[in-house]
């Protein structure tokens, strides 16, 4: 694949461009209820939800497999996948808090505390994720794979994390979901 022109002050602008309106739309999208009757149980978008960050969890742990190997074009390929899912989980993600209320977790104990632990930890690293992604696959597109390389070291466990906590969040809060 051809890299893409080199333009910093662009790609900044657009990424903190990019990254502001999915945060704002996040934050204020989830106070937003519309009160709809879909003809199916909304958290069918919480379980969609789960089952995309399941995918890029495996995506991303194919991709560094990948990279090790040296397969560039397969590891390329296979983030390119995880960024796009990741669009459709953002788009599910809204349209779950969209059309639902909000789900208080049930658990008791020690239980109730790693799951706020969790989620907590969920919650602000998913705030801050987007715009490392971004200039991580920034980098690789410019061909700078040194910085790519340097970023990615950065950005690559938070993604997973983040991938990952939301599939926990999802399996201790979906008994507590209403019909």
């Amino acid at each position: 694949m051809k890299p893409i022109a080199k333009n910093d002050n662009a790609a900044r602008n657009f990424i903190i461009v990019v990254s502001a309106i999915v945060f704002i739309a996040v934050v204020i999208l989830s106070r937003v209820k519309l009160n709809i009757e879909l003809g199916f149980n909304p958290h069918l978008f919480a379980m969609i939800n789960a089952l995309i960050n399941s995918t890029v969890s495996v995506l991303l742990i194919a991709a560094l497999i990948a990279i090790k190997q040296k397969n560039i074009s397969l590891h390329r390929n296979l983030m390119f996948m995880a960024i796009i899912l990741s669009v459709l989980f953002l788009i599910s993600y809204i349209l779950h808090h969209l059309f639902t209320h909000e789900t208080p977790f049930g658990g008791e104990g020690p239980i109730r505390i790693f799951y706020f632990i969790i989620l907590i930890s969920h919650i602000i690293l998913a705030g801050v994720i987007l715009p490392f992604i971004l200039y991580t696959a920034y980098r690789a597109l410019t061909a700078e794979y040194d910085r790519h390389k340097k970023l990615a070291k950065i950005t690559w466990p938070i993604w997973f994390y983040v991938s990952i906590t939301g599939v926990i969040v999802y399996l201790m809060i979906s008994p507590y979901y209403g019909g």
